[in-house]
C-alpha cells in the first residue's frame, strides 16, 4: 500500500510540474510581447493660428499706394471692403497700413480658391484678422512671443557702434548699452581696447529669433575700470544699479545724442568758423548727421523752443532752479515741443542741422547753473535712488551669480 501511494504521488508531481511548465511556456512570449505604442496625433500646421492643413496660403508685403482695397478687390466684394472701412476702425484702421509690412491671404483649395482670411501683420507680433467665412468677423491677435537668454562680447577698435558692426552683433543690444550706460560712461572718449560683456533676452515670435530686448547684466571696461550693470525689479519697478546696489540713473544724461563726435569743446576763446573772430564757446559741439534726434538731458520744462538768432533753431529745457540747458542749431522741433510743455529723460526733442551761423550739420550743446554757461562735460550729477535696505541681500546674491555668469563669456 505504501508503495502504491508513492507511485501515485510520484505520478501527481510530474503531471503538475508539467503543467506549470506549460503555463509558462504559453504566458511568457505573452509578456515578453511589446505592446503597441500610441499612434502619434497627426501633425498640424497653423499659420496666425489657423488651421491651414486643407487651405492654401498666399503671403506677401504691402507696397507704396496700396492699401485693403487694392489688395482684396480681386477676392471680395467692394460692399466688404467699405464695409471694413467704415465699421472695424475701432479694431484696426485700416488707413495706418504700412509699406513693407506683411499680409497673408488664406483660401480654399479648389477650383474656386476663395478666399476665406485675410490677415495684415500691424507689427511684428500683432496682427488682424479679416474673416469671411460667414458673415464678417474682425479681430486683433498676438503670436506666440518668448525670450531667451543670450550673451555677448566685443572689444572697441573705434567707437561703440563699430565694435558691434565688427562683431555683428544686433544693433538693438548696442542701443541698449548705450541706454543702460548713458549716465556713467562717455562714449565719445572710449579707447582702443576697451571692451564689454553682456547678457541678454533675445525675443523669439513663433520661436523665430527677432532681436535683443532686455538687457539683464553687463560689465563694460573703460578707463581702466569695470562698470557693472544689473536689472533689478523691486515694486514693481525695474531699474539698473550697479555692484554697489547704487543706480546706474542720474539726473541727466552724459550726452544729448548717440553715436556723434565732439567737434567743438568749451573754451573761453575759440575762432568762430563763420565771422572770423575770437570769442568764447561756452558749450560742446557735436559732429552728426543731419537729422540725429536730440534728447533732453533731463527732466524739465521748455522755456525756449524756435528761432535765436546765430543759434538758428534752439531748445531751451529749465530742469530744476539750478540748472538749464540748450540745444542749437537745429534742422526742426519736435512736434508739441513749445516752451511751458514738461519733458522727460531721453525724449526727443528735436534733430541736428546746421540752422543759424553753422558751416555743418551739429549740435551746439550748453549748460547753465545759477544762470553761469559750465561745461558740460566736467558736470557732476548726483545719482539716484540706490537699490532698497529691505532688498539689498536679495540683489547682492543676484549679482554674485550673474558675475560668475559674466566671467564665462569669452
Amino acid at each position: 500500500m505504501n508503495k502504491f501511494v508513492k507511485k501515485y504521488f510520484l505520478v501527481i508531481s510530474a503531471s503538475l510540474l508539467i503543467f506549470i511548465l506549460l503555463v509558462i511556456a504559453i504566458t511568457i512570449p505573452y509578456f515578453n510581447k511589446p505592446k503597441a505604442s500610441k499612434p502619434e496625433p497627426p501633425t498640424t500646421h497653423t499659420a496666425y493660428k489657423i488651421n491651414v492643413d486643407s487651405l492654401e496660403v498666399h503671403t506677401g508685403k504691402v507696397i507704396n499706394n496700396e492699401n485693403l482695397g487694392v489688395l482684396l478687390s480681386p477676392y471680395v466684394s467692394v460692399q466688404t471692403i467699405d464695409r471694413i472701412a467704415r465699421t472695424t476702425r475701432d479694431i484696426f484702421d485700416v488707413r495706418k497700413m504700412k509699406a513693407g509690412h506683411p499680409y497673408a491671404r488664406i483660401c480654399k483649395k479648389d477650383s474656386t480658391h476663395k478666399t476665406l482670411y485675410f490677415i495684415y501683420e500691424i507689427n511684428e507680433i500683432e496682427f488682424v484678422v479679416y474673416d469671411f467665412r460667414d458673415s464678417l468677423k474682425v479681430y486683433t491677435d498676438k503670436k506666440k512671443v518668448s525670450t531667451r537668454v543670450r550673451t555677448a562680447r566685443g572689444e572697441i577698435s573705434s567707437s561703440l557702434w563699430n565694435a558691434f558692426a565688427e562683431g555683428k552683433l544686433d544693433m538693438n543690444l548696442g542701443m541698449n548699452m548705450a541706454d543702460v550706460y548713458a549716465w556713467t560712461i562717455d562714449f565719445y572718449g572710449l579707447q582702443k581696447g576697451d571692451w564689454f560683456k553682456v547678457m541678454y533676452e533675445e525675443v523669439l515670435v513663433d520661436d523665430v529669433p527677432i532681436g535683443a530686448d532686455r538687457i539683464l547684466g553687463s560689465v563694460f571696461h573703460s578707463e581702466g575700470k569695470d562698470f557693472f550693470a544689473f536689472y533689478f525689479v523691486e515694486s514693481g519697478k525695474g531699474d539698473y544699479f550697479d555692484e554697489a546696489a547704487q543706480s546706474l540713473r542720474r539726473s541727466f544724461l552724459k550726452a544729448p545724442l548717440k553715436f556723434s563726435r565732439i567737434s567743438s569743446r568749451f573754451t573761453k576763446s575759440r575762432m568762430h568758423p563763420i565771422l572770423r573772430i575770437a570769442r568764447p564757446h561756452f558749450g560742446v559741439d557735436y559732429a552728426a548727421p543731419r537729422g540725429t534726434p536730440v534728447v533732453a538731458l533731463g527732466d524739465g520744462r521748455v522755456v525756449e523752443a524756435g528761432w535765436h538768432g546765430g543759434f538758428g533753431r534752439l531748445i531751451s529745457v529749465r530742469h530744476n532752479t539750478i540748472y538749464t540747458t540748450s540745444y542749437a542749431h537745429l534742422s526742426r522741433i519736435e512736434t508739441g515741443i513749445k516752451p511751458g510743455v514738461h519733458v522727460s529723460q531721453g525724449e526727443v526733442i528735436g534733430y541736428v542741422g546746421s540752422s543759424g551761423l553753422s558751416t555743418g550739420a551739429h549740435l551746439d550743446f550748453r549748460v547753465y547753473k545759477n544762470g553761469s554757461p559750465t561745461d558740460p562735460l566736467k558736470m557732476i550729477s548726483p545719482p539716484a535712488k540706490p537699490v532698497e535696505k529691505v532688498n539689498v541681500a536679495n540683489y547682492q546674491k543676484m549679482v554674485a551669480k550673474m558675475k560668475q555668469q559674466l566671467d564665462t563669456i569669452h
